[in-house]
């Protein structure tokens, strides 16, 4: 986005113990096009001073929060507000505290700055804090940004990242007429003051694309009718969702390989419907795959529906049959973006496998951003040509032409001719 800094850029002010503005994506549309929302001051914890938590308060605005880990917070004995609640967002909120050996009343910046860095300090223990205080801690969620994509995992996240503690310190920043800030105001705030800014959408990309985040739980031969697969089972650490690659022929001597990124479609793959073409795709890869000699099949069961699940994939086949709508149109009757499938993890499989140049099977142009990200090249879009039928027409059509999928229907057209010539 414009104006802002790379995660990198953050991190390296991090660590000469500046301050950075964090900015969330908190407004989306229901396909999930993001405005950026809320911004925060940050710094890393164990460096917090007088003169900065004196800053965060006089010029964001408010009073900063102290963001840990759950094992940190643990360590300590530090509690929710309120056990098994859920504060604004999905915020965890602790009971505030002070720490025990400051001689005032715990509300100045130095007392602040004081009980903070001993928040930090992994020799602390429970003893040396009092409940109620003046600093307020806030629990990251495990998996971090890539589970709640929220200020304080991005400040912890960020943390880690810098090879320090998972430990922050972030404060909300207002404006002049003491409301949130908004994005004009957060970019000259930053330039202002000389910080470095970042959005959380940033985190999670940089995330998802330095990290390993997936398990190989088992791997198998697997014959079936088109020939002998290897079958292996990933597991991402994320989600704990399954990943399935099906596995042809030597796929990691660096050659470009055939892949077909899969989402999983229970009616399409497996009981046979002609509402979609998925099954039809599912079995031209494997066909394509076996005649070259060697590629890869990802196959992402958690995708079904474009994401939706498949009780709200087959609502919206109702609506569909029902009341004619389109399968974009039916997502959004139920509330749902048009398509929510995320690629990351699938691209991490490729990259475990050996993979590095793909040649992708897809009809789909906008799938083939979501792999070069994670290190692999796409240097070859292999389109899929379906028999299209009666009933998935229109579902092609959809695809085509409010997708931007690379549909053939020429063979289609051909057909619906004919049979109007003949009725």
């Amino acid at each position: 986005m414009p104006g802002f800094n790379t995660i990198e850029d953050v991190i390296e002010d991090l660590q000469n113990g500046r301050m950075v503005v964090l900015v969330d994506e908190r407004d989306t549309d229901i396909d999930g096009q993001e405005a950026v929302g809320e911004g925060e001051l940050m710094m890393l914890a164990e460096l917090a001073t007088a003169d900065s938590i004196n800053f965060m308060m006089r010029r964001a605005g408010n009073p900063p929060m102290f963001t840990a880990s759950k094992e940190h917070l643990e360590a300590l004995e530090l509690h929710q507000t309120t056990p098994s609640a859920q504060g604004p967002r999905g915020a965890s909120i602790m009971v505030s505290v002070n720490a025990r050996d400051i001689e005032n009343t715990g509300v100045s910046a130095q007392d602040r700055a004081l009980t903070i860095r001993k928040l930090s300090d992994p020799a602390s223990t429970p003893e040396d804090f009092i409940q109620p205080g003046h600093v307020t801690p806030l629990r990251a969620q495990p998996g971090g940004v890539l589970r709640r994509a929220g200020h304080t995992e991005a400040s912890v996240d960020l943390a880690q990242i810098a090879d320090s503690r998972p430990v922050a310190v972030i404060a909300a920043i207002l404006d002049e007429t003491g409301k949130l800030a908004d994005t004009p105001y957060l970019l000259d705030f930053a330039h202002e003051h000389g910080f470095k800014i970042a959005t959380i959408h940033d985190l999670i990309a940089h995330r998802r694309r330095t990290e390993k985040l997936i398990h190989l739980e088992a791997k198998s031969p697997m014959p079936t009718r088109f020939g002998e697969f290897t079958v292996y089972a990933y597991r991402s650490l994320v989600d704990n969702n399954p990943y399935i690659a099906m596995v042809y022929g030597d796929v990691s001597s660096g050659e470009p390989t055939l892949v077909r990124m899969h989402s999983g479609c229970l009616t399409g793959d497996a009981l046979g419907s002609l509402l979609c073409d998925c099954g039809e795709q599912l079995e031209r890869s494997m066909r394509l795959i076996t005649a070259a000699g060697s590629g890869v099949i990802v196959y992402i069961q958690h995708h079904e529906g474009r994401g939706i699940g498949i009780l709200h994939k087959l609502k919206a086949y109702e609506l569909q049959q029902q009341e004619g709508l389109d399968t974009i149109e039916a997502n959004h009757a139920l509330g749902h973006p048009m398509d929510s499938r995320d690629y990351g993890i699938g691209a991490q499989v490729l990259y475990d496998l050996g993979l590095r140049q793909v040649r992708f099977l897809t009809n789909n142009p906008k799938k083939r951003v979501g792999l070069e990200a994670y290190g692999l090249t796409v240097v070859e879009q292999v389109p899929i040509e379906a028999d299209p039928n009666p009933h998935n027409i229109r579902y092609l059509e959809t695809k085509r032409d409010k997708m931007g999928h690379t549909i053939l229907l020429e063979r289609a057209s051909a057909e619906d001719e004919n049979h109007a010539e003949s009725a």
